[in-house]
């Protein structure tokens, strides 16, 4: 029997919230040189990294991994043996992971659709968590985490590692400083070539893989390959396509630079051009974002998402503006002022940004140095001062609503009018139904609760 069927659905409902409780409680006090250990969610691409990136630290050590496919979970184990890492606790089922009361920190690098519920859950059982991009599958779950990260006084690092890159955070200050003057607009570009899915039919779940497990809240489908790795970011019960999956680090890294919070007005428009495949969510995809200021000022975030073969914006991508490179893609963020522009390159640890001053584009500065996302989530998870963290799950939460907006605006075919102050779409019930997945909603026992 594995640890999916042992555990029984009525003893999760009726026991889990009592027993997180007695664990937030009693979570462990920190020293300064006291070592954090960290469990990680999802080890096969992103939490991978995760698990070198946290190992690397001092004082650190992944203590647990937790993944729902054995035949990943192995290869893990056998991985982190070559590298002389001291073997983990495993576990398949994260809520069997939360009720360790050694575990201090929990990583989350899952689907999409699970990232706030393990993120409320791990505040719930007294654990930090750093929750990867997007933060949330919809807006109000984004909103529920936030309110867990408060309540439990949880420190939670959203995964836009370029807030924790230093040539990101001198572009953002020069650009708060007045560099190019008055910003009127930024643009996100996401054109990372992508390939067809192809068609993949229904089959019968692999062995070695809790599929129920691995679904969580969302409605258990069929098992097909192309529900399962990494494509199901282009199936709306799981991802929000390439505008969540990439675009979200460009959407922040917009909002950051012109200091913005929600939009007032939202409008997508795009399609799945090119390819006939299983894929749902568009590849190619056009966002405008309103902010609508006081004293009657107005500005702007466009963000593209284009899929294929496409030209280049702003020397982004090129080996002439980053020494790495991103072979065809062009990923990264313009910001568009009065007294000239500012380019910055994607979250990636070498690219940097350059600048263009005056009406005959005169090079401005420029600069190009990495950072450490993890090791700042580790720092404050020390040092419990919250405002050290480069960035918090109030942040991650804001930018990620921008995303939800410009799908439900996608999905609707029609512009959106929000309410900052509520978050709510005005006079919108089916865009508002959108922003909390209210049609797909969640399958018991994987829910978001209505208290944290």
């Amino acid at each position: 029997m594995n640890q999916s069927e042992a555990w029984s659905r009525r003893k999760f409902i009726g026991t889990s919230s009592a027993a997180w409780m007695t664990a937030a409680g009693a979570q462990r006090v920190l020293g300064a040189n006291d070592k954090v250990r960290v469990a990680v969610c999802g080890v096969r691409k992103r939490g991978w990294d995760h698990v070198r990136q946290f190992a690397k630290l001092p004082n650190v050590e992944v203590a647990a991994i937790c993944e729902v496919d054995e035949n990943v979970l192995n290869g893990r184990l056998k991985d982190m043996e070559k590298l002389g890492l001291p073997k983990p606790k495993t576990y398949f089922d994260v809520r069997r992971l939360l009720e360790d009361k050694s575990i201090d920190a929990v990583s989350v690098a899952t689907p999409t659709s699970w990232h706030a519920l393990i993120g409320i859950w791990a505040c719930q059982a007294g654990k930090d968590a750093y929750v990867e991009k997007p933060c949330s599958h919809n807006w109000w779950e984004g909103r529920q985490l936030v309110a867990a990260a408060k309540k439990y006084n949880r420190i939670v690092q959203h995964g836009t590692q370029g807030r924790s890159r230093k040539s990101g955070m001198e572009a953002m200050t020069k650009l708060h400083q007045g560099l190019i003057g008055d910003i009127y607009m930024a643009r996100g570009l996401c054109y990372k070539r992508r390939d067809t899915i192809g068609k993949t039919p229904a089959e019968p779940t692999p062995t070695g893989v809790h599929y129920d497990l691995w679904t969580g809240p969302a409605p258990l489908r069929p098992f097909t390959k192309n529900h399962f790795h990494y494509n199901w970011h282009w199936f709306w019960d799981y991802g929000n396509g390439d505008l969540g999956n990439q675009g979200i680090h460009q959407v922040d890294m917009a909002r950051h630079g012109m200091q913005l919070k929600f939009p007032n007005k939202i409008t997508a428009m795009g399609g799945h051009f090119v390819f006939d495949d299983d894929q749902e969510t568009p590849n190619t995809l056009s966002c405008a974002f309103q902010y609508d200021l006081p004293g009657g000022k107005r500005k702007m975030i466009e963000f593209e998402v284009r899929h294929w073969i496409t030209n280049r914006e702003a020397e982004i991508g090129t080996d002439f503006m980053y020494s790495r490179g991103q072979g065809p893609n062009t990923i990264g963020t313009i910001f568009y002022g009065a007294n000239g522009y500012l380019a910055v390159g994607d979250e990636d640890t070498l690219n940097g940004y350059r600048s263009y001053i005056g009406k005959d584009m005169i090079p401005g500065p420029t600069h190009h140095e990495g950072g450490d996302h993890f090791a700042n989530f580790i720092d404050v998870v020390r040092s419990r001062k919250q405002q050290d963290l480069h960035a918090p799950i109030e942040e991650g939460h804001i930018s990620c609503t921008l995303v939800h907006l410009a799908n439900a605006s996608y999905r609707l075919g029609r512009t959106l009018n929000f309410d900052p102050v509520a978050e709510k779409v005005i006079g919108d019930d089916a865009a508002n139904r959108l922003l909390r997945d209210a049609d797909r909603g969640y399958r018991a026992p994987f829910v978001i609760p209505d208290k944290v």
